[in-house]
């Protein structure tokens, strides 16, 4: 019985009990709600502006307004600086008397904005700052104090010298006394170090540099430590001559000091100071300090030997010439310590020492200045094991830093590069994507030392290794989750184009990628992989393969069953008109996408009108007639049957882009993306030569000779086919008309409903259909021949920039550089006849303008004859009531008259027409 009622008690009395708890918590929270009053006292009139509300709330408000007030001094300094300083500041100035550590540093943060941003000018209120700045400098509290400082050093730069000498340096010499507190003192330093720059030397070094050795033997180490970390700014304002008998020494003595920190400030600035010094100095003073601290290293302080491992490559280069050959060993064998440091103690325990970590990373990022200074010859006896253990290092961090050194390391063994293939192998092949990333940020030129022969004939049982590490290294990033890495990594592959031999791109690499464009499910990857994909097709040296990759992309993408494969291929097309020439472009690329237009998915359709004013941009008239009559053709479709509200507004906007698309564009721009292209064009045009030359070589002796009749019979074509176009000059004026009624037409469309236009638009769709294929017949033969005679090979550029673009066609032959000059003078021709075809243009449009004149005039003397026939008709009803006589007389006066009239308007008609 008893427990059972202890167990009530405590059913009853146990939640009574954290009631009260819970009512005893919730009380401080009713006591913080506001009142009536206080709530008063937060409301400010809405008709004060915002000077006067400022100032308001600095006067009466409470310390969270007076901080957001003083956090806006900023914008109150923008909009009106005057008042702001005539008004705001010295409230700002009386608020800060007494106040606490959140004003303050909000004072001095909102200072800081106004110099730095430059808000204000430099004479009129820098001094009323400087003041403030001065006046709070020593705050008791060390945050508010570093925080007044930093305002105050920002200040300086600004400041007039005069300035600086009245209202800085005099309370400098009183605070750098031993009298004033530490934190005086270190503040004392900083400031001499930045205003030693704004003074000549001679200043420097009767006024400046007497109280910075004064500083240097102070009591206190943290003292001694920042004004050596100073002494470098006032070596560099007194200047190389008094560098070694004014700074030195005093670097020497606190190279000495019993103070770690210490040693380490003048072990830096030391080594900084090194390029000022002359080949004694560095003799005599550099190279036994560097060597003593070699000798003890392992007896230092880690704080000594981060900083050496940081500064070993900038301190071996600079004591090249001053070392012997027992001295250059010596600092081999330190660093050589030092990419092993930590190793041991971490093998024996389970966390590893941050500071041997950081020491190996140091080593890592000087590595190539060890390799030059240790000569790359002697690389793989003296440097490679630390260089192998550093790839391999158990931390992630010093790995990733091996990785990120590795391009330049590559670079200098130069043509022993393969002694390091097996540690590229390690990087790529690694666990951590961290690694990956540090690699791919210059995977082109690791690449191409090592996949470049030259004399090493070992290298070819190398690649299906390296191959096979890459490929798997792009599916471990595929299966992560990190999509910026499978980004970067398909953007740097396109490098492999270039590097890589054909055959082994097409079917290792160019499947993998054809696989990401398809199955990805991340837009960006995808966009990158078909702009690999592009590339991988221009730099492709078989016509075999690039007519295999060219299916693959129509069968799969554009004929695909997915309208995702479908959006893919516009993200095709759209970085193909960047990588290819307009001609290749327009052969292979265009027709597929405008077929695009009866696509049942409205997605589709949107993304198509969103390309047609890129599209338009690579035809160039009269060569791509036929084209432009399939594009407006595609336009007039979907003006005309589009049901889709998106598609509608898309492609409304497009026409109007396409109508202003020549006049928008400015001159220089258009000229400069004609002779890209021209540019373009001639490398395809100069490979299909290259390679048309290497099958002929291929080729017994018969074949050779029927090749060149071939070659000669093309050329002789094209020849014929240069003269027929300059010959058609005067039927390309029909070009420009047609050009006018697309323009029309669409307009037409456009301004129509699709409801009313349907039977219209299709009537035109016919009609430009019997256009393109009577033309089309029209000229066959022609295009069929010019297909023949211009098989272009797609090799250009894989890379972002495009003004960069490396031509890799060795041209060794004279023939090459004739038919380039060919090529050229063509162009020249096809400028010519383009500028023609638009001086005929302008003379068709004033002779239209003419016989509109003509007509309009005809009809005037139409109507005043149709007039004086009314007249006549009236006169000849009043004459007919005289006699027979008069009445035939007048009607042969009327019919004179008439005969006279339609003569006058015979010879006119006949005049307009001989004009």
């Amino acid at each position: 019985m008893f427990p059972s009622r202890i167990n009530q008690s405590s059913l009853l009395y146990g939640p009574l009990e954290e009631l009260q708890e819970l009512a005893f918590i919730e009380r401080p929270v009713r006591r913080s709600l506001k009142t009536a009053e206080e709530i008063d006292q937060l409301t400010v009139d809405e008709d004060l502006n915002d000077i006067e509300r400022a100032v308001y709330l600095l006067s009466v408000g409470q310390e969270v307004q007076r901080t957001s007030v003083i956090s806006n001094l900023p914008s109150l300094v923008r909009q009106n600086p005057a008042e702001t300083f005539r008004r705001v500041v010295p409230k700002v100035r009386e608020v800060l008397n007494g106040s606490g550590a959140e004003i303050q540093l909000a004072a001095a943060a909102s200072f800081l904005t106004i110099l730095q941003d430059d808000i204000i000018l430099i004479h009129t209120h820098t001094y009323s700052i400087l003041k403030t700045v001065l006046l709070h400098l020593n705050h008791r509290d060390t945050v508010v104090s570093n925080a007044w400082l930093e305002t105050l050093l920002s200040a300086i730069n600004t400041l007039p010298k005069e300035t600086i000498k009245q209202e800085v340096l005099n309370p400098l010499l009183y605070q750098s006394q031993l009298s004033h507190s530490l934190q005086a003192r270190l503040a004392s330093c900083r400031i001499l170090g930045k205003v030693s720059c704004k003074f000549d030397s001679h200043i420097v070094k009767r006024e400046l540099l007497p109280l910075a050795r004064s500083l240097c033997q102070d009591v206190e180490f943290e003292v001694r430590a920042c004004m050596c970390r100073q002494l470098e700014t006032i070596a560099r304002a007194t200047g190389v001559e008094d560098l070694r008998t004014e700074v030195l020494p005093d670097l020497v003595e606190l190279a000495a000091d019993e103070e770690s920190s210490v040693r380490l400030a003048a072990f830096d600035t030391i080594i900084n100071l090194m390029e000022m010094m002359d080949s004694d100095d560095r003799l005599h003073v550099v190279v036994p300090l560097v060597m003593a601290v070699c000798e003890d290293f392992s007896q230092a302080d880690e704080a000594v030997v981060a900083s050496l491992s940081f500064q070993f490559g900038k301190l071996c280069t600079g004591l090249t010439g001053s070392l012997s050959d027992d001295q250059k060993g010596q600092l081999l064998q330190t660093f050589k310590a030092l990419c092993v440091a930590g190793l041991q103690t971490e093998r024996n325990q389970n966390d590893g020492n941050n500071e041997s970590t950081l020491i190996r990373c140091n080593c890592c990022y000087n590595f190539p200045a060890m390799v030059v200074f240790g000569d790359p010859a002697h690389f793989l006896p003296e440097l490679y094991p630390s260089f192998s253990g550093l790839c391999c290092d158990p931390e992630i961090s010093v790995r990733r830093s091996a990785a990120g050194s590795f391009h330049q390391v590559v670079k200098l063994l130069g043509p022993k590069v393969q002694v390091v293939h097996k540690e590229l192998l390690a990087l790529v092949q690694d666990d951590a994507l961290e690694v990956l990333d540090a690699l791919m940020n210059h995977l082109e030129e690791t690449l191409e030392p090592v996949m470049s022969k030259g004399d090493n004939l070992t290298l070819d049982n190398k690649f299906p290794g390296l191959l096979s590490a890459l490929l798997l290294a792009e599916q471990k990033v595929g299966c992560s989750l990190r999509w910026r890495l499978h980004e970067k990594l398909l953007q740097h592959y396109s490098c492999l184009a270039r590097l890589l031999p054909g055959d082994l791109l097409h079917h290792n690499f160019s499947p993998r990628i054809f696989t990401i464009l398809t199955t990805n499910k991340v837009l960006p990857v995808q966009k990158e992989a078909a702009r690999t994909l592009c590339t991988f097709l221009r730099y492709n040296r078989k016509q075999e393969q690039r007519q295999e990759m060219m299916e693959q992309l129509i069968q799969g993408l554009a004929q695909g069953r997915s309208y995702w494969n479908r959006l893919r291929f516009l993200d095709v097309c759209e970085m193909a008109t960047e990588i290819f020439s307009r001609k290749y472009f327009n052969k292979h690329f265009l027709i597929p996408a405008l077929e695009l237009v009866h696509d049942p998915v409205a997605n589709v359709r949107y993304k198509l009108c969103q390309l047609l004013p890129r599209f338009r941009s690579s035809l160039h008239l009269p060569a791509d007639k036929q084209l432009l009559q399939q594009l407006d053709f595609c336009v007039q479709k979907l003006l005309c049957r589009e049901k889709d509200k998106d598609v509608v507004a898309t492609i409304r906007k497009t026409v109007l882009e396409l109508d202003k698309l020549d006049l928008t564009e400015p001159f220089q721009k258009r000229q400069e993306r004609d002779l890209l292209d021209q540019k373009k064009e001639k490398e395809e045009t100069l490979l299909l030569e290259m390679l048309e030359r290497q099958q002929i070589e291929g080729k017994p002796n018969s074949e050779k000779h029927i090749e060149r009749k071939r070659r000669d019979s093309k050329t002789t074509l094209s020849a014929t086919k240069s003269m027929s176009v300059s010959s058609s000059g005067a039927t390309l004026s029909s070009s420009g008309k047609e050009i006018r009624k697309a323009k029309l037409s669409r307009s037409r469309s456009l301004s129509s409903q699709p409801t009313t236009s349907k039977p219209t638009s299709s009537d035109r769709s016919l009609k430009v259909r019997d256009l393109s294929s009577s033309s089309g017949l029209g000229k066959s033969s022609m295009l069929q021949s010019k297909e023949d005679s211009l098989r272009t090979t797609h090799f250009t550029m894989a890379t972002q920039s495009t003004s960069s673009m490396p031509v890799l066609i060795r041209s060794n032959t004279t023939s090459l550089l004739d038919r380039a000059s060919a090529l050229d003078q063509r162009d020249h021709r096809t400028s010519t006849l383009e500028h023609r075809t638009s001086t005929l243009d302008h003379r068709t449009s004033n002779m239209d303008h003419r016989n509109n004149m003509i007509d309009q005039r005809a009809s005037t003397i139409d109507h005043r004859t149709s007039t004086l026939d009314q007249r006549e008709q009236r006169t000849s009803a009043l004459d007919q009531h005289s006699k027979t006589m008069e009445r035939g007389c007048g009607v042969k006066d009327s019919q004179s008259r008439k005969l006279s009239i339609n003569r006058k308007s015979n010879s006119f008609n006949v005049q307009s027409g001989r004009e």
